[in-house]
């Protein structure tokens, strides 16, 4: 977590703000930034804070601090607030949260957004997959590097890792629910799906005799014959995924 001290930091400087002899007890990383303040928590801004005054060490007279200063203490998400004067013994006491910042405290609540943890799977085609493919298995990767081939995970987009083989990365998020399995090996197993075109599969030694259509699939199942569901794919999966993979239009007409 960081803590800034406005009146500190470049920008109080530029708005004309004097010092203020504030103290703050954590580590200073550069004027009107300190970080070690606090420990992740459930207090103000994430922190083990419940009194924004603790992070406080004593006023320096000396370099600004007088009384009926006044501050502003705010959360980075603005949820928290509170606004204190420093008395004659130069200690900050609260006081009634003026209507004049309300609008400030409101422009930092603004602008945060909601958190969100992302998931990210990362797992690779091996020899026997690719092989699994095509007859070489190395062809099948240079297709892939030179985006003739576009590799997907249960639909979803990924970014493939550049390096040999085909290592890939994908957003959990936009993969369809009960995607992923599990075998004994122990490993984690994922769909992945490259897509092509047909005479560029057939190009690279793919197995042609065993193309089948969308429809035969549909009808009779996999090659493992697994119950199947309809699952519907998140929304916002591209598809055609690439436009070099879209039927060229014959006659001006799709």
């Amino acid at each position: 977590h960081i803590t800034g001290v406005v009146s500190e930091h470049q920008a109080g400087k530029v708005l004309g703000w004097e010092d203020t002899g504030i103290k703050i007890i954590g580590r200073r990383s550069t004027p009107g930034r300190y970080f070690k303040v606090s420990e992740p928590g459930l207090g103000w801004g994430g922190t083990t804070i419940s009194d924004p005054l603790s992070i406080l060490g004593d006023w320096n007279a000396k370099k600004g601090a007088r009384p009926g200063l006044s501050l502003l203490m705010v959360s980075t998400t603005g949820e928290q607030f509170a606004y204190y004067e420093l008395d004659d013994q130069l200690k900050p006491v609260e006081k009634p949260f003026p209507e004049r910042l309300q609008k400030s405290v409101g422009l930092i609540e603004d602008n945060c957004e909601p958190a969100l943890c992302t998931v990210l799977f990362i797992g690779g085609a091996g020899g026997s997959l690719r092989a699994g493919v095509t007859e070489n298995p190395v062809n099948l990767t240079r297709s892939v590097q030179g985006l003739k081939t576009y590799v997907t995970v249960g639909g979803a987009p990924v970014y493939v890792w550049p390096g040999g083989g085909i290592t890939l990365m994908v957003d959990v998020t936009r993969v369809p629910e009960g995607a992923f399995g599990y075998v004994p090996t122990p490993a984690l197993v994922a769909p992945i799906e490259f897509t092509m075109r047909r005479d560029d599969y057939v190009r690279l030694g793919g197995y042609e005799d065993e193309i089948r259509s969308v429809e035969d699939i549909l009808a009779k199942g996999g090659e493992y014959l697994n119950p199947r569901s309809n699952v519907g794919a998140p929304a916002g999966n591209p598809w055609p995924p690439l436009a070099q993979l879209r039927r060229t239009p014959a006659n001006g007409a799709d």
